[in-house]
């Protein structure tokens, strides 16, 4: 009887039944350094990613002759890690380009949906007195719950060709909201915004914002870029006495967490380097990567890999100055900063 063609995988079609592909591929049979150099992971990771994903990749992908959740991370991870278009990527590790492109698909999703999981901003009392500490060994600078900064991964050029992806530098973009902790474990990534928004606009529309409005006891750093706020702790401007030159060099020491965390993800995820071109996807699913991709970071640390092993070197780019309007000051911000400066940088 005839095979009903919907069924069959596109690798059958292309290679026939002898040919070998992923889909039979044995942990056990390669070394720990192909692991490592191919899919840019150990295999102890490797295997925990796979049995985090098994349900949702099984779920995904019941039909016949189903390619199985370890192929499936494996092609996922050889794609983010590798920089590659998922043709040269396929090529390397024998499945056609239509099964890595559901790999990556797929396994993106399934990562997506763990975002909250692996990526939360604890506010307990515990929690914010750890990261105090933490913080405070890097420069002394206290009551810091997180570093905050805002990243742009080039995308293609959306099918309708829509302007609110140009960012300031002429590119298309998508653009990524940060806060890190001082291991460089993501607190929080919003990774949805249209690239020509403004930095000052994002942080006013995001979960962020409403989380952090209220907060009484502690703040995030940011850059010249953002407004100052009685929760955003930013440098001063034109600093003149020898406490506020003090305070900046603490806070410029500190916030480099952020760049430094940023640099390394880009590093590890070769997609997400615009040296190594654009994500060739829509806005939405390139958000989806990129939320992917933050999700792998912190479950990687947790696991216990250096966050900063894969560092770039390349110094970041010095964020423009924000022109802030008189009637937008925050007078109360303004007051809690000075007495922070005071009374730990005098």
């Amino acid at each position: 009887m005839a095979i009903p063609i919907a069924i069959l995988d596109c690798d059958l079609l292309l290679h026939g039944r002898g040919h070998k592909t992923l889909d039979r591929f044995d942990l056990d049979s390669v070394s720990d350094n192909f692991l490592l150099t191919t899919f840019g992971f150990p295999r102890e990771f490797i295997l925990y990613l796979v049995e985090l994903l098994r349900e949702a990749l099984c779920r995904r992908t019941q039909r016949s002759r189903a390619i199985s959740p370890e192929v499936q991370v494996l092609a996922a991870l050889g794609f983010y890690t590798s920089g590659s278009f998922q043709s040269s990527m396929g090529d390397a590790i024998g499945i056609s380009q239509a099964s890595m492109s559901r790999c990556v698909t797929n396994v993106t999703k399934a990562l997506a949906e763990k975002a909250s999981e692996f990526i939360t901003f604890t506010r307990d009392a515990s929690s914010k007195e750890q990261s105090f500490l933490e913080f405070q060994r890097v420069a002394g600078f206290p009551g810091v719950l997180g570093v905050l900064d805002y990243v742009q991964v080039a995308i293609k050029a959306p099918n309708s060709e829509d302007c609110s992806y140009i960012n300031k530098k002429g590119f298309h973009s998508i653009g990524c909201m940060l806060v890190c902790d001082a291991r460089g474990l993501l607190l929080s990534a919003e990774t949805h915004w249209p690239g020509a928004l403004k930095d000052t606009d994002v942080l006013q529309r995001s979960d962020l914002h409403k989380l952090l409005q209220d907060t009484e006891d502690g703040w995030l750093l940011g850059d010249c870029r953002y407004p100052l706020k009685k929760w955003l702790m930013t440098p001063v401007s034109y600093p003149e006495s020898p406490a506020e030159h003090q305070y900046n060099l603490a806070h410029d020491a500190t916030h480099e967490i952020v760049d430094r965390t940023f640099r390394a993800i880009q590093t590890r995820f070769r997609c997400l380097d615009g040296a190594k071109g654009y994500l060739q996807y829509s806005p939405e699913k390139s958000s989806s990567i990129l939320l992917a991709c933050c999700v792998l970071h912190n479950a990687s640390l947790k696991s216990g890999l250096d966050a900063w092993t894969l560092e770039r070197t390349d110094p970041p780019e010095q964020p423009e100055r924000l022109r802030q309007r008189p009637e937008d000051r925050d007078t109360e911000a303004e007051e809690l900063r000075k007495q922070l400066i005071q009374r730990h940088f005098s």
